[in-house]
């Protein structure tokens, strides 16, 4: 078993920076000062300052997490196979296709052994790049190759320092995101200093690295920015046609580096679905969005050889539906409160038929079953009966399908994000549901909501996707806690753009009335400032300490394990036992396995199930039978699962096994 020990070493003022638009300077006898130039390079020198300061943030959290995961670890110190044996379950089977192609022979005989791969399943050849998302281990490889690096840089540095810079692009990314939502890159500095102190709520990086998230995820931070950037005021044709290509290069990314890409996609289609039914974004730019979120997975799923589950994603299908839904429906933002209602009704019903329709249909001539374990997961995480399969019950029982827990709201509080957080959600919440009534209602009811413009704030498109974004991603989070890293660095995000914001301020003033606009700026800049220092002063020892803390990698039973795996069996021998261990077998000796941990083929999951019966209620016979028929010459069995302890009694691996082979 794996533990991080102790190592044993000798001992030797910024002004405002609303948008100009926002606010004018106005003499008393109501002439417009002449200050343009002069307001003009303040801008200038505001957006220089404010770049270099995110560029500065970005860079330090990749040095931050680096540093992190060297003193754990002491990875410039220890052996090659440990480093390997590092990199724990799917993160081991990942980095296993990197080191295959900087070991190969040339790039294309590379190329061909991912293409026809017949090492990673026993008895069957499968292609890599179709069945996997790992695009970015072949570019990196290649990378390393024609790089006049080998002699400078090891590949497994190369390797998890592009990791580590990928951090300062996620960084500045939502930086970037903050900013353009309030105004002031003050905002952004706040973001990023909660990113960087709830850092075991946002990331997992220093010792998770080749995980698929890790890289999709700083990309799919970039296609939010620029998405805030095309949703706000009108902008010039050249710059909207520049933004929505970022749009489309950042969705593409996010799309090619993570096998998740679908499902992240179309919540964040129903964000855009349900803010264009109530009239609160351009619909114009909603429809390149949809069409941009198609265009990207359908290029990745040609990239990866006509991938059947792409083709049968439910994004796809939903998108469609909306295309073919707006054709249809002509005039669906005119009328009154009754008739708009009447008309939106019809036009959710409308996509959702469609959406099951058109995903039935697509399934049904692919024959696609690749995707039913999520489906079945899902239909008995919410309660819809009771299962006795295998796979769903695999995930109920994994700590992090499971509910959010708790003490991650206390860990949010002590930095004061949690509490931020709530307070402007509930504000812009409330705002939002005025405004959507605003726009449902038409003329009739515009009396009625000129006598609550005192307190009312109009939510910028750009305001109420984030809103919606944050929402749906909450509730994501919630539901399982795996996913909460989507939520929690949006959540930063968010927060420091609501304690940033003008909107924020003057709705609460004018509520309150004592709303000036001085008393507005000095409140908008103060108090995200105060935060600032109160983060500074709580945690910035606690940094320093976990920096000071020097650890190191120690495994010695699997280090043992894979040494004489490698000095004791022929390079042809074929490796039976659970899917976490045989990626790490796979990584660390190059032998062939029956079944390892990305999970998302029917077959493979099959076969996993049978091998595993090697911990079931079953006679000698039959797993003999059974191992022989995938061609297994050598078995792992792991004390950890023969005598689990980590689950109750039911989660158990045998009992899983149990359950599902009618034994229990």
């Amino acid at each position: 078993m794996t533990t991080i020990r102790q190592r044993r070493v000798e001992k030797g003022t910024e002004a405002a920076e609303d948008q100009p638009s926002e606010e004018k300077n106005v003499k008393p006898d109501g002439k417009i000062l002449s200050d343009h130039a002069g307001g003009k390079l303040w801008n200038i020198l505001s957006i220089t300052v404010g770049g270099i300061v995110a560029i500065s943030l970005g860079l330090l959290t990749s040095v931050y997490v680096a540093t992190l995961h060297e003193n754990d670890l002491w990875f410039s110190n220890i052996k090659e196979v440990e480093r390997e044996i590092s990199f724990r379950t799917e993160c081991g089977l990942y980095y296993s296709y990197y080191k295959q192609m900087i070991q190969a022979a040339s790039i294309q005989q590379g190329l061909h052994g991912l293409v026809y791969d017949n090492k990673t399943e026993s008895v069957r050849t499968i292609n890599i790049l179709e069945r996997m998302n790992v695009y970015q281990e072949v570019f990196l490889s290649i990378l390393y190759r024609i790089l006049p690096i080998q002699q400078y840089l090891e590949p497994v540095y190369f390797y998890i320092y592009t990791l580590f810079g990928l951090q300062a692009v996620y960084v500045i990314a939502l930086y970037v995101t903050s900013w353009l939502l309030s105004g002031t890159w003050l905002s952004g500095l706040l973001a990023a200093c909660w990113y960087i102190t709830n850092r075991i709520d946002t990331t997992r990086v220093e010792f998770t690295i080749p995980l698929r998230e890790n890289w999709a995820l700083p990309f799919f931070a970039v296609q939010i920015a620029a998405i805030t950037y095309l949703l706000r005021t009108p902008l010039q044709p050249v710059r909207e046609r520049w933004t929505l290509m970022a749009v489309f290069i950042a969705t593409f990314l996010f799309s090619l580096t993570w096998q998740f890409n679908q499902f992240m996609m179309l919540i964040q289609a129903l964000a855009l679905f349900i803010l264009d039914c109530f009239d609160m974004l351009p619909t114009a730019k909603v429809m390149w969005l949809y069409i941009i979120q198609i265009s990207g997975l359908l290029l990745v799923c040609v990239l990866q050889f006509f991938n059947s589950m792409i083709l049968g994603s439910l994004l796809i299908s939903f998108n469609a539906s909306v295309l073919i839904a707006r054709t249809i429906q002509k005039n669906l933002k005119k009328g009154g409160l009754l008739n708009r209602l009447g008309k939106l009704i019809l036009h959710v019903l409308l996509v959702l038929c469609l959406t099951l329709l058109i995903n039935k249909f697509i399934k049904k001539i692919l024959n696609l079953e690749s995707d039913e374990h999520i489906f079945k997961f899902l239909k008995a995480k919410f309660g819809f009966g009771a299962t006795r399969d295998f796979d769903a019950n695999l995930y109920l029982c994994e700590e992090a399908f499971g509910l959010l827990p708790l003490n991650t709201f206390s860990r949010l509080s002590d930095t004061l994000l949690f509490y931020v957080y709530i307070f402007v959600l509930s504000l812009m919440t409330v705002a939002a549901v005025i405004v959507a009534f605003r726009n449902l209602s038409g003329s009739n009811q515009v009396q009625f909501m000129e006598k609550m413009e005192e307190c009312t704030i109009t939510l910028k498109p750009d305001a109420a996707y984030n809103l919606m974004h944050t929402v749906l991603f909450g509730c994501l989070a919630l539901s399982t806690m795996r996913m909460k890293y989507l939520w929690t660095s949006h959540m930063c995000v968010f927060a420091s753009f609501g304690l940033c914001s003008t909107e924020v301020w003057k709705l609460i003033l004018k509520c309150i009335r004592l709303y000036t606009s001085q008393r507005m700026h000095v409140i908008k800049y103060s108090i995200p400032i105060i935060t600032l220092l109160y983060i500074s002063y709580k945690f910035w020892p606690g940094i320093m300490d976990e920096l000071s803390e020097l650890r190191e990698f120690y495994d010695p039973d699997t280090v043992e394990l894979m040494n004489w795996i490698k000095s004791n069996t022929p390079n042809t021998a074929v490796f039976a036992g659970s899917m976490q261990l045989l990626a790490g077998v796979k990584l660390c000796t190059g032998r062939t396995l029956t079944n390892h941990p990305h999970y998302e083929d029917k077959n493979l999951r099959e076969r996993t199930k049978q091998i595993y019966q090697i911990y079931a209620k079953r006679s000698p016979e039959d797993v003999y039978r059974i191992l022989r028929s995938f061609g297994t010459d050598y078995v792992i069995l792991e004390d950890s699962i023969c005598y689990e302890r980590r689950h109750s009694r039911g989660c158990r691996l045998r009992d899983l096994l149990d359950v599902a082979n009618g034994h229990l």
